[in-house]
């Protein structure tokens, strides 16, 4: 796949203001018209591009939720406000929730797009931490193998709720793939999310207190391949 060309695509129907692809006809983000299409994307005050965008709001809470909250497609997840929550990653065609109880012992669930190709990313996230100062979280990419053996990539984001304002950050390379040695050779290689459709891809997500992570999820193509 193309996917400087596929990304090009992308652009010309942002200026149209419709649904658009990110990857592929077969990826969506929900559409925001941009402020300027000539020079998409454009980066505001605080830190995010400007233009179409999915957005996902990982919301720590003190007592663990109840309800049933699968499939109800919406924008948020619940995590525990103090200790690790477990974020299954499916891949599909568009970005969805697909289980936003993250409390419950069994862990969220969230459907997104395959990312990359050779390690060019077809979209990107940027994230940054709200609500009261003080709070902070860890989060790593990491797999499931068929025999249950769990690896987890060496890069982890760190978001902390610091007082002022609260700025977005590029963390696409630390959320879309892992830095890890896969083939027990002794060297740390850098690999795609879903690169093994057998394996089971989470978001180990470990709260220090904080309140609100909030992700974007841009059309904006990043190499990572010549690292």
């Amino acid at each position: 796949m193309n996917y400087k060309k596929a990304f090009l695509l992308s652009v010309t129907l942002l200026t149209a203001g419709i649904i658009f692809t990110a990857c592929s006809s077969d990826i969506r983000i929900l559409p925001t018209q941009p402020e300027s299409v000539g020079t998409f994307p454009v980066f505001k005050g605080n830190g995010a591009p400007s233009g179409p965008h999915y957005n996902l709001n990982i919301i720590g809470v003190p007592r663990d939720k109840t309800a049933d909250m699968d499939n109800n497609n919406g924008h948020r997840i619940f995590v525990k406000l103090d200790g690790k929550t477990k974020i299954l990653l499916k891949e599909g065609e568009d970005f969805r929730v697909l289980d936003a109880n993250g409390t419950d012992g069994n862990g969220a669930k969230f459907q997104l797009p395959d990312p990359e190709d050779d390690l060019v990313l077809c979209y990107s996230v940027f994230a940054r931490a709200l609500g009261r100062p003080g709070g902070k979280s860890y989060t790593t990419t990491c797999f499931e193998d068929t025999l249950g053996n769990t690896y987890c990539s060496v890069d982890t984001l760190k978001l902390e709720r610091k007082k002022g304002k609260s700025t977005f950050t590029d963390v696409s390379k630390e959320l879309l793939t892992l830095y890890l040695d896969v083939d027990g050779d002794g060297s740390l290689e850098r690999v795609g999310l879903f690169d093994d459709k057998a394996w089971q891809y989470f978001w180990d997500y470990d709260n220090q207190g904080l309140k609100l992570a909030q992700l974007r999820f841009y059309p904006i193509l990043t190499d990572l391949s010549g690292e």
